[in-house]
């Protein structure tokens, strides 16, 4: 006798094999937790010593001297050190100095990167392959601390305020971004301006700048934030105490532990303490030193991908 049997199951269909890499795959629950561990991890290493560093800015004697050091938890609010540090004195000079050295540099640099990355971008521009392969050797020989220090002695910048702005003026890695970003743009765009009768500076201001904002803000982020933490220019080209910037003196009291050198140190005010802490206001001028590029990166973050990308890449 035969016994007839249905198969009633489905044979399944082979897997289908998508073709995509394996990091192009969605990642699984464990691969999530994992990115979310790593990246919590990065983000407490950043914050914590930012914190730290905050708090005791804004600690009282007791409560330093409570925690042996650094504080991680407040328990009372005392702007003595902020008030200290701002009452007149070395640090107020120094603020001043680096704001505008940073203004002046930041200008000086933009101008003259732009306009050097313009002419580079013409093809038929005078000397155009000399000069640009006079900036690309820059970047693989550079003439040396002694020569660069002969030069701005020579020139008489020595102690002054363009002794920290004229040796890196013009970098040449923003020259290359911004010099991509103007041949990217079409020349036909360009030859129907020149019919309408615009000449060169025209286009630059008329056509090329309101194009270029997104890169431009980017590389005048970099060019601030250079300036702003800059201190080895003033280490070499610097002698006068009076014009040293933020960075030389957050360099000498952190690194080089020596007193903070402030007037008014004596403050009255309700609750606050007579005679800040060292430590306190060693914080106080690492705050300070922090906050202004914290203060400017958010206004120009929405341009940040977009201008090194479009200023890097052709096409």
């Amino acid at each position: 006798m035969t016994v007839n049997r249905t198969d009633t199951a489905t044979a399944r269909p082979p897997r289908r094999r998508t073709g995509r890499a394996p990091w192009e795959e969605p990642p699984t629950p464990l691969g999530l937790l994992g990115k979310g561990v790593v990246l919590g991890l990065l983000v407490a290493a950043v914050l914590v010593p930012l914190w730290a560093v905050l708090v005791t800015s804004l600690a009282s004697r007791e409560t330093i001297d409570a925690a042996g050091g650094m504080v991680m938890l407040p328990r009372e609010i005392d702007p003595s050190a902020y008030v200290t540090i701002f009452n007149g004195g070395q640090i107020t000079r120094a603020v001043g100095i680096s704001t505008l050295v940073t203004v002046l540099g930041t200008t000086v640099s933009l101008v003259l990167t732009v306009l050097a990355a313009y002419g580079l971008s013409r093809p038929g521009s005078v000397g155009h392959r000399g000069l640009l392969f006079f900036f690309l050797l820059t970047f693989l020989i550079f003439p040396g601390l002694v020569p660069s220090y002969l030069v701005v002695t020579g020139l008489g910048l020595k102690d002054s305020i363009w002794s920290l702005i004229l040796p890196s003026a013009i970098s040449v890695f923003n020259l290359v971004v911004i010099r991509a970003f103007f041949m990217n743009v079409p020349g036909e765009l360009l030859d129907s301006a020149r019919i309408d009768g615009a000449g060169e500076w025209r286009i630059l201001t008329r056509i090329m700048l309101p194009l270029s904002k997104a890169v431009i803000a980017v590389v005048g982020l970099f060019y601030a934030v250079g300036y702003w933490n800059a201190y080895f220019n003033s280490v070499l080209y610097i002698d006068d105490n009076d014009k040293f910037p933020i960075q030389r003196v957050l360099q000498s009291y952190i690194l080089a532990g020596q007193s903070p050198n402030v007037s008014g140190a004596s403050v009255s005010l309700p609750g606050v303490t007579a005679y800040p802490p060292t430590l306190a206001v060693k914080m106080a001028v690492v705050v300070v030193t922090v906050v202004p590029a914290l203060i400017v990166y958010p206004f120009v973050q929405r341009h940040f991908t977009k201008g090194v990308i479009t200023g890097a890449v052709k096409g």
